[in-house]
């Protein structure tokens, strides 16, 4: 049973670009406002992250900081979804680019601001014509430091559009051997923490890998795992559900198989709603895969290690049944004034051999003087 889609018009165009360069800050908060303890420790758990300067508070204590901090990518259980305006028009978060100011501490609070940016008109093999949508996020504390720029995008298409382009159709859902499961679930067992042990910017070389990072294979349990840690922008309950939906009426989807509206989000748990725009299966959150990547860089940088900026593409979908590893390595290593750098080459990559997200990151490291 397929559902009829919105188009996009020009009317909707026009509304949107009246928008742009025009910063605003929500009425609502999207979900996490404060950086507590249980906050943390729930994006945390939300990612699979187990390292205890995100978890453990009197491992904090015991740091430089005096107390836990949050891995620079908990800015998006502050504030992910990037697809305002153009109701009804299917949008995939396509990419994020953290440029970092200061640390996010225990129990900081996190305000932000949204600046549309533009729309830029593409064509695709997924959907045709397509709307790249770009905005910018600044996030701040409560002493109204600036926390982060958080420069990202979203694709724009629609749904009866992509559903006809049927790009990934012929994607075969992934299943495994258990000499293939053993392996994965080995390479889960060697993620490595550098944690206490400073990793000195002394002996950082190029071409140094990271250690990779494993995630999969994808189940529905790490997509409710990632809700409960960094929020949703539609799943409400009940009432409030119901408020919603008279308030978005074009933000609704359609469970065909139950024959109920329900929210668009359910692409990424249902594999009807993702088949009504063109997908095999159900896939994870863009953001989800970038606090994946981002990952492998806090995990190899250790404690005391700072990472500045942060760049990630998510370029291909990674469905329900996929494994994702995801790998870094040492590009460069200069000074900057006081601070002493290094660059890396990041990038998430699926059992096919698939770079399904490229990133890269500029790290502070400390040194032996």
């Amino acid at each position: 049973m397929a559902q009829k889609h919105a188009v996009m018009t020009q009317d909707m165009l026009a509304e949107l670009r009246a928008r742009l360069g025009i910063e605003f800050k929500p009425e609502r908060p999207f979900f996490n406002t404060q950086a507590t303890r249980d906050n943390i420790r729930k994006y945390s758990d939300g990612i699979g992250d187990v390292n205890p300067l995100y978890r453990d508070e009197e491992y904090g204590r015991k740091t430089k900081y005096g107390c836990m901090i949050a891995p620079p990518t908990f800015l998006l259980s502050v504030f992910h979804p990037i697809s305002h305006g153009l109701p009804g028009i299917h949008g995939w978060h396509a990419g994020n680019d953290f440029d970092m100011q200061t640390l996010i501490r225990q129990n900081d609070d996190i305000t932000y601001t949204i600046t549309p940016l533009d729309i830029v008109e593409k064509s695709s093999q997924m959907a045709g014509r397509t709307w790249i949508q770009y905005n910018l996020v600044k996030y701040f504390n409560q002493r109204n430091d600036l926390i982060a720029n958080r420069r990202c995008w979203t694709v724009r298409a629609e749904r009866t559009a992509a559903r006809e382009k049927r790009k990934y159709a012929s994607t075969p859902k992934a299943s495994y051997t258990k000499d293939e499961l053993d392996a994965i679930y080995r390479d889960i067992e060697n993620e490595e923490i550098r944690g206490a042990t400073p990793r000195y910017w002394e002996d950082v070389e190029v071409g140094d890998e990271m250690t990779p990072v494993v995630k999969g294979p994808l189940t529905l349990r790490d997509i409710i795992a990632w809700l409960m840690g960094c929020g949703s922008p539609h799943i409400r309950a009940h009432r409030i559900a119901y408020e919603r939906a008279k308030r978005h009426p074009a933000v609704a989807s359609l469970a065909a198989e139950e024959g109920e509206t329900d929210v668009v989000e359910l692409v990424h748990m249902h594999e009807d709603v993702a088949s009504q725009i063109g997908l095999p299966g159900a896939y994870d959150y863009g953001a989800q895969r970038s606090c994946w990547v981002a990952q492998t860089a806090t995990n190899w940088m250790g404690d005391d290690g700072f990472v500045k900026k942060f760049y990630v593409e998510i370029r291909r979908f990674n469905f329900i049944g996929d494994t994702t590893w995801c790998r870094g390595k040492v590009t460069r290593k200069y000074a900057e004034g006081n601070e002493h750098l290094v660059d890396c080459e990041l990038w998430a990559e699926s059992q096919r051999q698939e770079t399904t997200a490229p990133g890269r990151a500029t790290i502070a490291l400390p040194t032996r003087g």
